[in-house]
């Protein structure tokens, strides 16, 4: 990493994915909080939490989607749509979007033109993976944290965090603590 300063997107890190009873439950989720929340604390303010929500009304291939997922079809400020407790109080901004990139102008806004975003949350395999792309394909470059993000399956999970690979050196697959070595190198998030 250079000395530039980083921001962090933490994906989704929502009841839906976190409890077992979801249909979108993600096996290996609670693994991934205790490094988030040491990114966290290590980032400071420079945190976008993001949240995956229903539309009002789907459109397009969107309407297939939700027919397979009819119990997703729920409005915002719904239970399976919170962060789970571990982030629900933490600083940081929130970013809610329809759709499983992220890489919306307001995150675009967070992280400045031409940034640096590390990246984690779940799943990999999807969300994490759609907004890395997005990010990438606009400049940014792109730290995927590998410990710090959760996919569907173990296998899929590898998968995504390889196919991001190979979008080197747009996008780099890293761990925790190289991220947190880092920044203390470079004397933190904010410098």
């Amino acid at each position: 990493m250079t000395a530039s300063p980083a921001w962090l997107t933490v994906v989704d890190m929502q009841r839906v994915f976190a409890e077992p009873s979801s249909g979108w439950f993600t096996p290996r989720f609670a693994e991934t909080v205790g490094p988030i929340k040491a990114l966290t604390k290590a980032f400071g303010s420079r945190v976008t939490f993001t949240r995956f929500i229903a539309p009002d009304v789907p459109e397009g291939s969107w309407r297939e989607y939700y027919r397979l997922w009819p119990f997703a079809l729920q409005t915002p400020d719904s239970r399976i749509y919170e962060l789970v407790d571990d982030f629900a109080e933490a600083p940081g901004r929130r970013l809610a979007a329809t759709t499983f990139g992220k890489w919306t102008p307001e995150l675009a806004a967070d992280v400045g033109p031409g940034g640096r975003m590390v990246v984690a949350g779940v799943s990999t395999d999807c969300c994490v993976l759609s907004t890395v792309v997005a990010a990438a394909d606009a400049g940014v470059e792109v730290l995927v944290v590998s410990d710090a993000c959760a996919g569907m399956t173990d296998e899929s999970h590898r998968q995504a965090l390889d196919i991001l690979a190979l979008y080197g050196p747009l996008v780099r697959v890293v761990t925790t603590a190289e991220v947190l070595r880092d920044l203390e190198e470079a004397g933190g998030a904010d410098s």
